[in-house]
């Protein structure tokens, strides 16, 4: 984290050391993992236009870059045009999301109006576009931006961050065909089949998709390790309806709100905790992976890395973004662990393994299959008898937390406070008022009943009836979706062909075809992991997938695709995965086309459509019942609307490349700017050894940042840079021949990571009687720190105990105890320690170029000093409206003379 300095942040020198304790050479970043928790967050409050969210998501990239500090490539890989087969996805979450949010808007505005007519308060009703997340799609006018500001923010970094000194920076922006992740795998594929290849090189991958670990380790790389946000489930959320914590928008009273802090100063403040990262280590998941797929006396020998690639395939079978999961198979009820039971059980008679470098041995895998349907019966019985033990233990738990729940609890001033709650207590103002309303309130609930089953009329006397039928949502039992399948059941197969198919279970011939597109889509799918796209146009064409047991006679299916199939362009996705509501983001004559009854296409544009829940509880795990998109009528249709399109929309319906960017200290610069000075229009290879061994093609590019020439700021509130050093130049991954198959193993030379896990015959061999001691972090000679009591006096009596700073003493550590000359950053708002702290002061390290920003010239005793090439403010991944305004505007970025007279004169301390 940048430490603050009297208001101004000081950067981080991303230069030195990795303060993790290891040196990363590649940093990539799928950035729609990006993009959507930077434009529509959950847990803070949202920016309120277009160019907040640019912001954001620059200081989100620096949070990462500061964390990960990669030595040679940054690349940045944004979704373009999907494979056919993800678009059905992409449709069916873009459909829902509308739905969805049209459905919550109409909740929210009806809950409204009942709290206002009982008197409720209720703050007033903002007006405020809803931000449409699905303008995060190729082809859009967002996205066309955000490829703009990108640019921006790469020239800046180059010229300005000494920690981006060296490093060759790609971006890959929607116009590129493929999704973000793909798109990176495609690159390190395509570069380890180079000669010029580090086979050691520590690759470093950012992204929340569970699928980025499958890719990992498809890439056979031995360091390999992936940045996520740490997951913390249950965050607070303010009401949508009056902002305040504890409850959602269906419990919302309209009640006042209470005071926040002695003075209300904390009115406006939510409860915002700094986003913290985890690394994934992919080469200690190897190693347990190892020790869970060895296996002994087998008919051929064995060999780690196909295991591992039969087991990636395996987890295709509990889900991914193409293919339904199978009936039978769900990853909660570690249907993982059984299909590795099942695989090592039947691996002695397949004869081998059952995928090689991403192609699928379907004799070996129907054996597979068919022993998980041997056991499907038994799935699915003891499936019932797990849920009808969760109901009924959870009724048992409602029933005692009803009978334990206390008769009267106090509130406002004399409500029971939390344990821990670290806050000074209230004085208390008008306590004998405040008692009299608690025993008014006692007397009114304690009113004595004739007897305990006895219903009270209206005038007080007991009812004759005896009592009235409880109403359901005091009921103990919830209301359950109605299950035709029931799978449980003898009879199951054919009742569910009947139901989600609408065919008999005795149509051996439909029951073939659902699960010869179900074998194409497995075959698919792994050569999209490890070969790349197989298809465009392929897709999975049911809602629905088939039983195990009825993988039989699959050896003989055929799994090849067509050749030369092309991408969509990025218009023609809009119109195959938006809804009408979406509509807004095409061009008008496109978007009568899904509003219009004359319409061709019509019918792809439902404005309500099913979701069935099959057989789960929550509309978000449902599957919904969309008509799927045909191609050819999708495609006739356009080409009536297609001569509407403006010269600015034709150029955001082109397919695009890829574009490297260098700073004038890179050894590739001279290069790309001679390339640039002799207007060289043929592609020419990159020098490896001028570029870390990276190879590809250059090309010139149209709108190309370009050294000595400024670069126009798309983010009003940021200035132009007017001393540019930076060059970009499109980039083209090294091509191979339509029939080349990459290989999936380790390379030649590269070295196999310390291992991590405890030796199985720890205790067996002499270890002088020592514990087995874990390793945690990179290095495994990293010593831990201890602190004695009198050290923990002193930094008892250093630091304050200030409001709300829980674990005082958790994050100082005395300089180099973890081995290094890095310490863990205090919390925010916390005085350094002058003994411990005081050497703490950046080295002498490269400065750039001329500096862009107004400089201040002060310095704080025992902080750091603010250096030339200082951005004054640094990433902070917590975004909150109006924390970027410091010393020289948003980011640390210099403002526009106009921007600073509109802000009014900006006054700080010299």
């Amino acid at each position: 984290q940048a430490k603050e300095c009297n208001g101004v942040k000081v950067p981080i020198d991303t230069s030195k050391p990795n303060p993790n304790e290891v040196e990363f050479d590649n940093l990539y970043l799928d950035m729609n993992g990006i993009i959507h928790p930077c434009t529509h967050p959950e847990d803070k409050p949202a920016p309120k236009n277009e160019d907040e969210m640019m912001v954001a998501i620059f200081e989100y990239i620096d949070r990462i870059f500061n964390i990960v500090r990669p030595r040679r490539l940054l690349y940045m890989a944004i979704d373009g045009v999907a494979p056919r087969a993800k678009m059905n996805q992409q449709r069916s979450r873009r459909f829902r999301a509308s739905k969805e949010g049209m459905e919550a808007a109409e909740e929210k505005q009806k809950i409204r109006q009942e709290i206002l007519a009982k008197g409720g308060i209720l703050p007033p009703e903002e007006v405020k576009e809803r931000f449409d997340s699905n303008c995060i799609t190729p082809g859009t006018e967002f996205m066309d931006n955000l490829a703009k500001c990108l640019r921006y923010y790469i020239a800046d970094r180059l010229n300005s961050d000494p920690g981006w000194k060296n490093l060759t920076v790609i971006l890959s922006d929607a116009s590129a065909p493929g999704e973000g992740e793909h798109k990176i795998m495609d690159y390190i594929r395509r570069q380890r089949a180079q000669p010029n290849h580090d086979p050691n090189t520590h690759h470093c991958l950012c992204g929340a998709d569970a699928d980025l670990i499958m890719l990992g380790l498809a890439t056979h790389e031995p360091n390999f390790t992936i940045i996520r946000e740490e997951f913390k489930p249950n965050k607070p959320k303010p009401c949508a309806l009056c902002n305040q914590m504890g409850h959602e928008v269906k419990d919302c009273q309209g009640l006042p709100r209470e005071k926040q802090g002695k003075h209300d100063q904390f009115a406006d403040s939510l409860p915002v905790a700094e986003q913290e990262f985890i690394f994934i280590r992919l080469c200690v998941l190897r190693e347990y992976l190892e020790r869970e797929l060895t296996m002994a006396s087998l008919p051929f020998t064995f060999d780690f890395e196909r295991s591992v690639d039969d087991w990636v395939f395996m987890c295709f079978f509990v889900g991914n973004d193409f293919l339904p999961h199978l009936p039978s198979l769900e990853i909660r009820e570690g249907a993982i662990d059984r299909l590795v039971n099942i695989y090592k059980n039947v691996v002695h008679k397949t004869g081998g393994y059952l995928t090689e470098s991403g192609f699928v041995n379907l004799q070996r895998v129907q054996m597979i299959m068919l022993a998980v349907g041997e056991v499907e019966d038994s799935i699915f019985k003891k499936r019932k008898d797990d849920d009808d033990n969760f109901k009924r233990r959870q009724k048992e738990k409602r029933k005692r937390m009803k009978r334990d729940q206390p008769a009267f609890i106090p509130g406002g001033q004399f409500s029971p406070q939390a344990l821990g709650n670290r806050c000074s207590p209230q004085a208390i103002s008008n306590p004998r008022q405040a008692a009299f309303e608690m025993r008014m309130h006692d007397r009114q609930s304690a009113t004595p009943l004739a007897s305990p089953n006895t219903s009270l009329t209206s005038d007080g006397s007991p009812s004759p009836a005896g009592g009235i039928k409880r109403k359901a949502e005091d009921s103990d039992s919830e209301p359950e979706p109605e299950d035709n399948i029931r799978l449980w059941e003898t009879g199951w197969k054919q009742r569910y062909y009947k139901n989600k198919f609408d065919v008999d279970a005795s149509d051996e011939k439909f029951r073939r075809k659902v699960v010869q597109s179900y074998v194409e889509g497995l075959c698919w799918v792994l050569r999209y992991y490890y070969q790349g796209c197989a298809s465009w146009n392929w897709y999975y064409p049911f809602h629905y997938a088939p039983f195990a047991s009825d993988f039989e006679g699959i050896a003989d299916m055929p799994s090849d695709f067509e050749k030369g199939s092309k991408p969509f362009k990025p218009l023609e996705q809009l119109m195959g995965v938006f809804p009408a509501a979406s509509g807004n983001f095409l061009p008008p004559t496109w978007r009568k086309l899904m509003t219009d009854p004359e319409s061709s296409i019509i019918d792809f544009y439902p404005e309500d459509f099913a979701i069935d829940l099959n057989g789960k509880k929550y509309a978000w795990q449902g599957v919904a019942l969309l008509p799927f998109v045909d191609e050819r009528r999708l495609r006739a249709a356009l080409e009536e609307v297609y001569p509407d399109l403006t010269p600015e929309e034709s150029r955001r319906n082109s397919l695009g490349g890829d574009v490297l960017f260098v700073g004038k200290h890179h050894p590739l610069c001279d290069f790309i700017v001679e390339q640039y000075k002799t207007k060289n229009t043929e592609p020419v290879d990159i020098p490896p050894e001028l570029c870390h061994g990276i190879q590809g093609k250059l090309t010139l590019n149209e709108n190309a940042v370009l050294p000595d020439q400024p670069v126009e700021s798309p983010v009003p509130m940021l200035r132009d840079l007017t001393q540019n050093s930076a060059v970009s130049i499109s980039f083209k991954d090294p091509q191979f021949d339509e029939e080349f198959i990459f290989k999936a193993n380790v390379l030649p030379g590269a070295k196999k990571p310390a291992p991590v896990l405890k030796p199985g015959d720890w205790e067996k061999t002499n270890n002088d009687g020592r514990p087995w001691r874990p390793q945690l972090g990179f290095n495994r000679d990293r010593k831990p720190v201890h602190l004695d009591q009198s050290a923990f006096r002193t930094l008892g009596h250093t630091m304050p105990r200030e409001r709300g700073m829980p674990g005082m003493y958790a994050n100082a550590v005395p300089l180099g105890a973890y081995g290094s000359p890095y310490a863990r950053p205090l919390l925010g708002g916390q005085q350094q320690i002058p003994k411990l702290l005081s050497n703490l002061r950046p080295q002498e390290s490269w400065r750039g170029p001329t500096p862009l920003f107004p400089q201040s010239p002060q310095r704080t005793a025992g902080a750091a000093p603010l250096l030339a090439w200082n951005r004054m403010l640094q990433a902070q991944n917590q975004y909150q409206p109006g924390q970027y305004q410091a010393l020289g505007g948003p980011m640390g970025y210099p403002q526009r003379a106009e921007d600073r007279m509109d802000r009014g004169r900006q006054v700080w301390t010299p």
